[in-house]
């Protein structure tokens, strides 16, 4: 099961976030989503889990708990939606 972490402090890194979600099961992967300019955290993050109860147990547990002195926001990854592609920059469909 796919999981969404939402709310994690800034300085977490992957091991930390695989090891909090590691007393409930096994983690196949734990992803601390960056900006793509500066490589700092966005303060939200993805952990796989392959026992769909280990991994409802984590959410249930984990959820609205202190991870790293900041209220998580724990639950199932949604899939992400399509979003259209945005027009713009430079020559970005602007007609003269």
């Amino acid at each position: 099961m796919n999981i969404y972490v939402g709310n994690l402090p800034y300085a977490i890194d992957r091991d930390e976030l695989k090891a909090t979600f590691a007393a409930f099961g096994d983690v196949a992967t734990a992803r601390i989503v960056t900006d793509r300019e500066t490589g700092k955290s966005k303060g939200f993050g993805f952990v796989e889990m392959p026992n769909d109860d280990q991994a409802r147990q984590a959410i249930e547990a984990l959820n609205n708990q202190d991870i790293g002195g900041r209220k998580a926001v724990v639950n199932e990854a949604r899939p992400r939606e399509e979003r259209p592609r945005r027009e713009g920059g430079f020559g970005g469909g602007n007609r003269w």
